[in-house]
């Protein structure tokens, strides 16, 4: 008969020990009393309400928009855009798959 550990038993008995000491480590166990309070931080402001600012013009200059005669809106100037529908799409890519090249080779795994 063998003296000793077998190699299973060493690494199992490792094993634990160094799991027992991960768990003591998380516990606290280890380590020195201290309070686990938490203490949310104080701040010494508050909000309260204030005056808005005054307005403040984004144009350069008197700060007025004007209007020029012989201005269009922007939906007026924009040209319609013309949709294909989607059948006109579907029958001319069926018309240029028929007219590609095909393959004169099948290969079917």
């Amino acid at each position: 008969m063998k003296k000793g550990l077998s190699v299973k038993a060493a690494l199992f008995l490792g094993f634990c020990l160094a799991s027992a000491t991960v768990a003591l480590g998380q516990s606290g166990a280890g380590t020195a009393p201290m309070g686990s309070s938490y203490a949310a931080p104080d701040h010494p402001m508050h909000a309260y309400s204030v005056p808005m600012a005054p307005t403040q013009s984004l144009f350069s200059g008197t700060g007025l928009v004007t209007v020029a005669q012989g201005e269009m809106p922007l939906w007026e100037a924009v040209p319609e855009r013309q949709e294909v529908p989607l059948g006109d799409t579907a029958r001319r890519e069926r018309k240029e798959h028929a007219n590609v090249k095909k393959a004169r080779k099948v290969w079917e795994n």
